[in-house]
C-alpha cells in the first residue's frame, strides 16, 4: 500500500513540475507539500487527472506555526472513491500572504474557507463571500492563532435593562483556592499524622 502511495505521489509531482516540494506518506495517506502559488493547479489537477480522481472534497483548515517564517500551513483533505484513495495538500503562506480560493473547484469549500478565514485569518482571494462564520461580526483576532489570549479580549452578555446584548472587557471573578497536593486531605492548616509535612513539627 505505502509503495502504490508514494508511486502515486511521485506521478502527481512528475504531471505537476514546480509545483510539487515533497510526497510523504503516513498512516496510510499521502501528503503533499505544494508550492503556494501553484494551490489552485494542484487542487485542478487532483480533481480531474485520470489517476487521481479527487472528486469528493472533505475539507480546508490551516495550522499555526508562530515561530515559523511562514506561519500558516493550508491544508485540504480530498477523497477519491474511484480509486479509494485520500490525500493531504499543504501550503506554507506567510501571515499576511493571500492563498486562492478552492471554490471554483469544490463549490463545498465556500464554508470552509469561511471558517479557516474567521479562525486563522488567511485570506483566500477569489472567494465569492469573504466574511466570518463562527464568531461574531465585530469580533477581535482570530481564535485559533495561537497567540490569542484563551480569555479572548472582551465577553459578551445580555443585559436585562438595556434589552439588548453587550460587550465588556473581560474580568475573571475568580477565588483562587489553595491545594495541599502532599495530603491525601485538602485544606486543613494543621498537621496531620503521618504527614509528609509533617516532620519536624511538634
Amino acid at each position: 500500500m505505502d509503495a502504490d502511495l508514494k508511486s502515486h505521489g511521485e506521478a502527481i509531482a512528475a504531471a505537476l513540475p514546480g509545483a510539487v516540494k515533497s510526497a510523504t506518506v503516513a498512516y496510510d495517506d499521502l501528503t503533499l507539500v505544494v508550492e503556494a502559488a501553484r494551490w489552485l493547479d494542484v487542487l485542478t489537477h487532483l480533481r480531474d487527472a485520470a489517476d487521481c480522481l479527487y472528486v469528493c472534497f472533505i475539507d480546508i483548515t490551516a495550522v499555526d506555526w508562530p515561530e515559523r517564517p511562514q506561519r500558516f500551513d493550508v491544508v485540504a483533505h480530498l477523497l477519491s472513491p474511484r480509486h479509494n484513495r485520500r490525500i493531504r495538500v499543504k501550503a506554507a503562506i506567510d501571515e499576511d500572504q493571500t492563498i486562492a480560493s478552492a471554490v471554483g473547484v469544490w463549490p463545498g469549500a465556500d464554508w470552509y474557507e469561511r471558517e479557516t478565514y474567521d479562525l486563522f485569518g488567511i485570506v483566500f482571494s477569489g472567494h465569492p463571500d469573504l466574511r466570518r462564520i463562527l464568531t461574531d461580526y465585530g469580533f477581535d483576532g482570530h481564535p485559533l492563532r495561537k497567540d490569542f489570549p484563551t480569555t479572548g479580549y472582551v465577553e459578551v452578555r445580555y443585559d436585562d435593562e438595556l434589552k439588548r446584548v453587550v460587550y465588556e472587557p473581560v474580568k475573571l471573578n475568580q477565588e483562587y483556592r489553595q491545594f495541599d497536593f502532599l495530603s491525601p486531605w485538602e485544606g486543613p492548616d494543621y498537621a496531620l499524622p503521618g504527614d509528609e509535612k509533617a516532620k519536624g513539627q511538634g
